[in-house]
């Protein structure tokens, strides 16, 4: 099984380090990026082959495009001619499957993915969309390697890859955001820095654990902690009245909308 990378940078780091750790042969991966010091890194850390971009590109059984979304027209032209029977993973934000498949000449071996940040610690979630010309095996093997970085989920429409983006890859910021407003209330709760850090982070931390170990679902498991003309309960309401739940959901329909764009901006055969 020989994989090449197009672009080493940390979404592919990531992607590497999980391999390696799920029985992937470090013999077998192959890494075009064109930093220098860059390759020098992966080569070492990981054990890989690499090169830089305009050698020739090997026989691949999987070619995964990590590079950016602006960059992946000229990437994908130049390896149009290499990519024969591969099975194609593109994990740039953006980039539809028909319109790479255009660059490659095509192609209709490719599975569009939209990973998140935590897969950088092997605890993403990856949406992805398979072309019709991609068959069970490849799926299976699409899988395989993106398990690597998490779980994944497939989806049967590619224009719910838009969906996608706004819930799970645009996700982790609004956690984060969340997060400061927490630490920001603790602050104001007159807690020192490192200490209202500690009380966010570690509740977030908790929060999902026990619902990942729970079987009921999130709104029962807040009620759970709301007890009827209690300290939660007057939190919650402050939550409702500002509409706090209504926000998200606008946000995250603001993020699909965005991304619906960005497919049709990044699509353009405009040099």
């Amino acid at each position: 099984m020989k994989i090449s990378f197009i672009g080493g940078g940390n979404m592919a780091s990531a992607m590497l380090g999980g391999m390696l750790g799920q029985g992937f042969a470090a013999s077998e991966i192959h890494v075009v990026d064109p930093d220098e010091a860059q390759r020098a890194q992966l080569a070492a850390q990981y054990g890989v082959s690499v090169a830089e971009p305009g050698t020739t590109l090997p026989h691949s059984d999987v070619i995964v495009l990590a590079v950016k979304p602006q960059q992946l027209k000229a990437v994908a032209q130049e390896i149009a001619a290499a990519a024969g029977q591969s099975l194609v993973i593109s994990i740039a934000a953006g980039i539809r499957a028909d319109t790479l498949s255009r660059w490659l000449g095509g192609h209709t071996h490719i599975v569009r993915v939209m990973p998140n940040t935590p897969a950088l610690v092997q605890a993403g979630i990856s949406g992805a969309y398979a072309m019709a010309g991609v068959d069970t095996a490849g799926r299976a093997l699409a899988e395989r390697i993106l398990a690597s970085i998490g779980e994944v989920v497939w989806v049967a429409q590619e224009s719910e890859i838009d969906g996608i983006t706004a819930i799970s890859g645009s996700g982790p910021a609004y956690v984060f955001y969340f997060m400061e407003a927490l630490q920001a209330a603790a602050r104001a709760q007159g807690f020192e820095t490192e200490t209202a850090r500690k009380l966010a982070y570690q509740t977030f931390a908790g929060a999902v654990k026990l619902a990942l170990a729970s079987d009921d679902d999130a709104a029962t498991l807040r009620t759970k902690v709301t007890s009827k003309g209690g300290t939660t309960e007057r939190a919650i309401n402050a939550f409702e009245t500002s509409q706090l739940r209504a926000t998200i959901i606008a946000a995250a329909s603001a993020a699909a909308a965005r991304s619906r764009e960005l497919g049709d901006e990044l699509g353009r055969d405009v040099d």
